[in-house]
């Protein structure tokens, strides 16, 4: 049996070598031009060889998007940035538009070519068009169910990869294709600049009654807005290999390196534990309670099940649900002293119970006693962001762990 793809989003190189640590047999990335997420930190060519690098040496490949609806002007820079990253090692290319599609065959007609799902890839007859153009692979719409999925594999050609997001935001608008960021703030969510509107409260205001603020209520006569739940569709593995699916994407490229972390770590289990025991796989309380340890909005299961009805909607004002902080991440273990040097991402004291995991299963959970400097002098608080502090953690840990503190209510709110 060939196993599924888990490809993990990386908006920095941090990022990125978290994914390849927790378990993500690719990630995808944007470089500083052509991506959806112009917000993003992204990747210099510098950096990007370093990804590049870091990726292969652990087995993993590094796809980048250039899957920008392009203007005439957005076509100029693109034939060098092309070769640049060909000569860096990139493994595929991320696109969604013809005439960008076309310079790639032409400037570097070896690099492997993804139809993102901007492309809007709702049928068998539009992946065997990219198919037989030369596309690799076909990123399914995010519309699709698991059986319309099932129909467009059964109706391709066998060495065609699908790829679908499984887990992460959910957009409003037809696979992403929004005009309303454009519309209401200037900035182009087809070029990258989506200021999400679709996320913000809403009231309304009649015109002769300026001030006077009416909220929006959902009735029995249909949905109004637009806060899509996140989908999750780690309860699912089975039917999603099962319809064909090879390279199962997880959303985030604006997301943190703790969501990285816990949610590729927690589909990694999920995977492999299908894999050791198909038949009889079960999506445990535990794993699930896991994925829900990163900052989320509820959950659905998007179209894969049946459309999305008034449930699929989030129509409170808060929206993420935050139950753990990211407090800091490992740098260095001595084992003769189980001292760990940690840098600080949230503020944590001395006497703290916190949760530390790894690219393993186990949970590690302690209570600091003690903690020190970086001059070694004790003290009770790490207050200052990337501040490095010292402290015992009597079972091994590496570079890239993860220290996490379940938030009090006060916190959570």
């Amino acid at each position: 049996m060939q196993k599924v793809e888990l490809l993990a989003p990386a908006g920095d190189l941090e990022r990125l070598k978290i994914a390849v640590i927790y378990g993500a047999d690719a990630v995808y990335v944007g470089g500083q031009i052509f991506g959806l997420r112009a917000a993003a930190k992204n990747f210099t060519l510098e950096s990007l060889r370093e990804g590049v690098e870091f990726a292969h040496s652990r087995g993993a490949k590094v796809y980048i998007t250039t899957n920008i609806i392009p203007h005439n002007e957005d076509m100029e820079q693109l034939p060098n940035y092309l070769k640049e990253i060909e000569k860096i090692g990139v493994d595929a290319v991320i696109i969604s538009d013809p005439g960008t599609f076309s310079l790639v065959q032409e400037t570097v007609p070896n690099m492997e070519i993804h139809i993102s799902t901007q492309a809007n890839n709702t049928n068998f007859r539009t992946v065997n068009f990219w198919h037989k153009l030369g596309a690799k692979r076909v990123v399914m719409a995010r519309e699709l169910s698991f059986e319309e999925i099932k129909e467009i594999r059964d109706n391709t050609p066998t060495d065609l990869e699908l790829e679908a997001f499984i887990h992460g935001a959910m957009c409003i608008s037809y696979s992403g294709r929004c005009l309303l960021s454009n519309y209401m703030t200037g900035r182009d969510a087809n070029r990258g600049e989506c200021a999400q509107p679709c996320r913000w409260n809403y009231h309304l205001v009649e015109e002769k009654r300026p001030g006077e603020y009416m909220p929006i209520y959902e009735d029995e006569r249909g949905t109004y807005f637009m806060n899509a739940k996140d989908l999750c569709m780690i309860e699912y593995i089975p039917q999603i290999i099962e319809s064909g699916i090879y390279s199962l994407k997880i959303e985030g490229r604006m997301k943190t390196t703790f969501y990285v972390a816990t949610v590729v770590r927690a589909y990694r289990m999920a995977i492999d534990s299908y894999y050791s025991n198909p038949e009889k796989w079960i999506c445990t309380t535990d794993l699930l309670q896991e994925i829900k340890k990163a900052s989320h909005r509820d959950y659905t299961t998007g179209f894969y099940l049946n459309k999305p009805d008034e449930k699929a909607h989030i129509y409170g004002e808060q929206s993420y649900v935050r139950g753990y902080s990211f407090i800091g991440i490992v740098k260095d273990y001595d084992e003769e002293t189980q001292i760990a040097t940690v840098q600080q991402r949230n503020r944590f004291y001395a006497g703290d119970t916190i949760e530390i995991i790894g690219p393993q299963e186990k949970v590690l959970k302690i209570t600091i006693e003690k903690m020190w400097d970086e001059e070694d002098n004790e003290i009770e608080v790490a207050p200052h962001p990337k501040q490095i502090v010292k402290f015992k953690i009597e079972e091994k840990v590496a570079p890239y762990y993860i220290l996490r503190k379940e938030r009090d209510e006060e916190e959570s709110e």
